[in-house]
């Protein structure tokens, strides 16, 4: 292929957003350190512990008229920071489109991000409030700098090229989170063989997630460039605080222009929800419900990750050829065959159970990276930054309607099973939603040029 224009010279524009590509995959290995090895594994035991030492295991914590377990404490802290998240987000991306330097806010937000994590290394005792403004605050930052990386995708990549781009960053985001978990596993199961107490080597898995976070956000702060903002709404204020709260009124009154990309949003909700609440549940329902036990439970974490390395990319080339509706449409029926195996799925069947992860690993990494492409679609040029903090703060926002299905349906079978099994309407009406998307037409409406395979 020729990367001559029609006045002669070279077009280098190809080999600059590879350049950018490639430092842009870094971020996502940069973050998942800290949803795998702070989020997912170590954070809520260790936080709980600290909570029982303020109120004693069987004491209770006193809100105004409200009484609650340690436990429960852990769950309101994170669904405050979800709230906080969906309130902000929407507010963040119209600042963010306004500016130049993405970079700067990315790089700001993670290693802002990163400093409230690494406060949880200083919870020790009874502290539960150091550790609670740790992961709010760093969870906050966290959805910040998603929503912040997420708007440049559009910017680095032309639409014929964005879900490959997209599969290759989650690619390398389970990798990344993957590799520190591994560490940080050996080095917590075998925290007596090396003269460390079991609490200091859970501070230590999450101090090392947070400056992986850090340290490796400098590849993408030093390897992207500054986009200069397209179609800014001209709106009164005289501070960019005050014209950015104009310019997202003027985006929410815009968005029924763009009807396409309304429904994937609503899509998006369902089938999303559903895959963080089996990713939410699944160890538990491994544990409780087919009895196994914590080591297979931590085998299967891991290899979840790896697997969904390879996922990712095979769904990138998947959509290369199918496009990216089709196969997220494909990953959605993989899903539902998923939840369905669980509800049958025999207990202590170590082999089967193994199985059941290794898909879960296919198709958690691709469906979710062929999501935030195929968004990049339908969304106008210039307003990345405020469709995909809707995307985010849409996604947090609504992101108990699963949780509180499992729980209501474990309440009224009181088993497991058929709680899993539920989670099959999140993809089923999530699917519904998206094969109601007219992919050319949001594409167009947005704006953006369609490309050879949709």
């Amino acid at each position: 292929m020729s990367t001559a224009s029609p006045g002669g010279i070279a077009d280098l524009r190809p080999l600059e957003q590879e350049k950018e590509q490639k430092a842009w995959y870094w971020y996502d290995w940069a973050n998942s350190a800290y949803t795998t090895t702070i989020g997912t594994v170590f954070f809520g035991p260790y936080f709980i512990n600290l909570a029982e030492n303020a109120v004693g295991e069987n004491g209770r914590f006193h809100v105004g008229p409200f009484s609650m377990p340690p436990g429960s404490l852990f769950f309101w802290l994170i669904t405050a920071s979800t709230i906080l998240s969906a309130i902000l987000l929407p507010l963040l991306g119209a600042v963010a489109d306004r500016t130049a330097n993405k970079k700067g806010l990315l790089g700001f937000f993670a290693w802002t991000g990163s400093a409230f994590a690494a406060l949880i290394f200083f919870a020790t005792g009874d502290n539960w409030q150091i550790a609670a403004i740790g992961i709010v605050m760093g969870n906050l930052c966290f959805g910040a700098a998603g929503v912040i990386n997420d708007s440049i995708l559009p910017l680095i990549s032309d639409e014929a090229n964005r879900d490959r781009v997209s599969s290759r960053g989650w690619a390398w985001g389970y990798l990344g989170g993957g590799l520190l978990l591994v560490v940080n596993l050996v080095v917590f199961l075998g925290h007596d063989a090396i003269g460390l107490e079991e609490g200091m080597a859970a501070r230590l898995c999450m101090l090392s997630a947070a400056v992986w976070w850090a340290a490796f956000t400098f590849i993408p702060y030093r390897g992207l460039k500054n986009h200069q903002p397209a179609d800014v709404e001209q709106v009164e204020g005289k501070t960019v605080l005050a014209r950015s709260f104009g310019q997202l009124g003027a985006t929410l009154r815009e968005m029924k222009n763009y009807p396409m990309a309304l429904t994937f949003l609503l899509a998006y909700l369902f089938f999303n929800d559903g895959i963080q609440t089996v990713i939410a549940s699944a160890s538990v329902y491994g544990a409780e419900e087919l009895g196994h036990s914590q080591t297979i439970l931590i085998a299967t974490i891991l290899m979840v990750q790896f697997v969904a390395f390879f996922g990712a990319l095979l769904f990138g080339r998947v959509a290369a050829k199918q496009g990216a509706k089709k196969t997220i449409l494909m990953g959605l029926v993989i899903w539902m065959v998923i939840v369905t195996v669980a509800l049958f799925l025999p207990a202590k069947n170590i082999p089967l159970f193994l199985i059941l992860g290794a898909a879960i690993g296919i198709v958690l990494g691709g469906t979710q990276a062929l999501a935030r492409s195929y968004f990049s679609l339908l969304i106008p040029r210039g307003k990345e930054a405020e469709y995909f903090s809707f995307y985010h703060a849409m996604d947090r926002g609504t992101s108990w309607f699963g949780t509180a299905t499992f729980a209501i349906v474990l309440a009224i079978t009181d088993s497991y099973r058929p709680a899993i099994f539920a989670l099959i309407a999140f993809f089923v009406i999530g699917g519904l939603l998206l094969t109601r998307v007219d992919t050319e037409r949001g594409i167009r409406e947005a704006g953006n040029d369609v490309p050879a395979i949709v």
